[in-house]
């Protein structure tokens, strides 16, 4: 599908010699055409952002459809704005289907120069009907896909999970054989994107306690290749994902490849998660595979409250989050004094005095291996569980 939507983008950029590139109506990147110019201006920051990042800002797409692009049934010309970074103008034809705008073809308007004409601008729009029926008709897959998608993540056996592999892979169709990875992305507010390029299926699933994540079916053109699903995480994630003190944060899982359908619960088991493991621990992500998340990958497994652990309770609780931050940063640097205190930015003696808190509150001896290890534990699993 995403070869399709390439051509017929390259094919309005022969029919109105200007690079363009195709958005779907949440402003993300689905196929871009060569630049080949010299001229500086000819990819200006919100251009520039769209083709590195696959997404343009809330600011930025707020900006474009206050000039009507969402209700127009022709191309929109709109002016340039250098303060917003916009140094071209640009040319929008809007991709509709039957009445419904599904994307947008954006094209830099030519200066100085009339640009394209009336005729050339009419072909333009008779390519972009035609990405539109595509659009749409993914976008009707997705959306009737959704039911059977949920209940084959569903874990458990029996007849009812054979019929809902069964009606997964009937309504995929041929798209069902092959290898294919499952992206977590979490937390996500509010509906599935219409269209995810590369998605077999898409649908919003809940999470362990509040909150809903994004689940996404990507075929895989090998086992042992994750690029495609990691792409589409990357592209469904804001700029600013896992950024410190930004917006509400968030992350997203890839599972192992799965070559049946009927691997898919263990494998979106694994999706969230590597993607609350990117959320407890931000150096994983934004986007985490689950086979790179090291001792998180058994800290999913685990089911009792670290918070409850006899000797961790104390210092688990809220009264203690300064010595339990020293203690695990203590523990990150295997134990190495120096290290956990230029890592915590405090004196070598404040360290000590705080690791002695800690085996105060606890019970713990921190020259045990094996106290070490229990401890070591229950903060990381404290970590996930708050993820």
């Amino acid at each position: 599908m995403k070869g399709d939507y390439q051509d017929l983008v390259d094919e309005i950029s022969a029919l109105l010699g200007a690079p363009a590139t195709l958005e779907n109506r949440d402003f993300r990147l689905i196929a871009f055409g060569a630049h080949d110019s010299e001229d500086d201006l000819a990819v200006d920051p919100v251009r520039t952002r769209s083709i590195l990042t696959r997404q343009s800002t809330a600011a930025v797409r707020s900006w474009f459809e206050g000039f009507g692009i969402a209700r127009a049934t022709g191309p929109v010309r709109i002016p340039a704005a250098p303060e917003a970074g916009v140094f071209r103008g640009r040319i929008c034809l809007p991709v509709r289907f039957r009445g419904i705008v599904h994307g947008y073809v954006w094209l830099l308007d030519p200066e100085p120069g009339p640009g394209p004409d009336a005729e050339q601008l009419a072909a333009a729009m008779e390519v972009a009907e035609r990405i539109g029926v595509l659009l749409a008709a993914e976008a009707k897959a997705g959306a009737d896909l959704s039911r059977e998608f949920l209940a084959a993540l569903a874990p458990g056996r029996g007849w009812q999970r054979d019929m809902a592999v069964g009606a997964l892979r009937t309504a995929l169709g041929p798209g069902a054989e092959g290898p294919h990875a499952l992206v977590c992305v979490a937390p996500w507010t509010g509906d599935a994107p219409g269209t995810v390029p590369g998605a077999a299926a898409v649908a919003t699933a809940p999470l362990e306690g509040p909150g809903r994540a994004l689940a996404v079916l990507v075929r895989l053109r090998a086992a042992d290749t994750l690029t495609p699903a990691v792409n589409a995480a990357t592209r469904l994630l804001p700029r600013d994902a896992g950024a410190p003190g930004g917006p509400a944060r968030s992350a997203a899982g890839v599972g192992e490849a799965v070559r049946d359908l009927a691997g898919l619960p263990e494998a979106w088991e694994q999706a969230t998660a590597a993607a609350r493991a990117a959320l407890a621990q931000p150096r994983l992500g934004p986007v985490a595979l689950w086979s790179g998340i090291g001792a998180y990958r058994m800290l999913a497994s685990l089911t009792a409250d670290p918070a409850q652990d006899p000797a961790a309770r104390a210092l688990l609780g809220p009264a203690h989050p300064e010595l339990a931050r020293t203690a695990e940063v203590f523990l990150d640097c295997a134990g190495q004094a120096g290290r956990a205190a230029a890592a915590l930015g405090i004196h070598r003696q404040t360290l000590y005095y705080r690791l002695s808190r800690v085996e105060q509150l606890t019970g713990l001896d921190l020259d045990e291996g094996e106290d070490r290890l229990l401890l070591h534990m229950a903060l990381k699993a404290a970590r996930f569980n708050e993820s």
